[in-house]
């Protein structure tokens, strides 16, 4: 992705982190990578809370370090498209795989600082962040319970 040179200081441990998350492990004999979202994802329902909650934290972050609404708007959209597609069984797996949601948002955080794009403070798509995030939230919660029950 990035060489330590061309991320920010204040955003390397977010590059170590969505690497674990999307693109630490290679499937033997291909370029085929994957990470840790694509693992827990296998657990139905918990997996993709914990791995959206992960994303959120990297999007916090980008909030609080000031990054643009633009920037912000893109990362929402891949953080609730990898949620939702990944939600369901297999091919939520796979997607997790093929996608790389954090490894985006990455790019995009990257992208933003070091291009000189800094637009200032993103506090006013806080809301909408909220808003968006607990309603991703309150989405696969509701799955989780639908599956269970379909389950029992």
């Amino acid at each position: 992705m990035a060489t330590k040179k061309t991320i920010p200081p204040g955003l390397r441990n977010l590059a170590a982190l969505s690497k674990l998350m999307d693109a630490q492990f290679r499937i033997p004999g291909t370029n085929i990578r994957f990470g840790v979202d694509a693992m827990i994802g296998l657990v139905p329902g918990v997996g993709d809370f914990v791995s959206f909650l992960i994303s959120s934290y990297l999007l916090s972050i980008a909030i609080n370090k000031g990054a643009s609404g633009f920037v912000l708007a893109r990362m929402i959209f891949n953080i609730v498209l990898d949620a939702l597609v990944g939600a369901v069984p297999v091919l939520g797996d796979i997607f997790d795989v093929a996608f790389k949601a954090n490894q985006r948002n990455m790019k995009l955080l990257q992208q933003h600082y070091t291009e000189g794009r800094y637009q200032g403070s993103a506090k006013k798509v806080i809301i909408p962040v909220v808003i968006v995030v607990l309603g991703v939230l309150v989405g696969l919660v509701w799955l989780t319970y639908k599956m269970i029950v379909w389950i029992f």
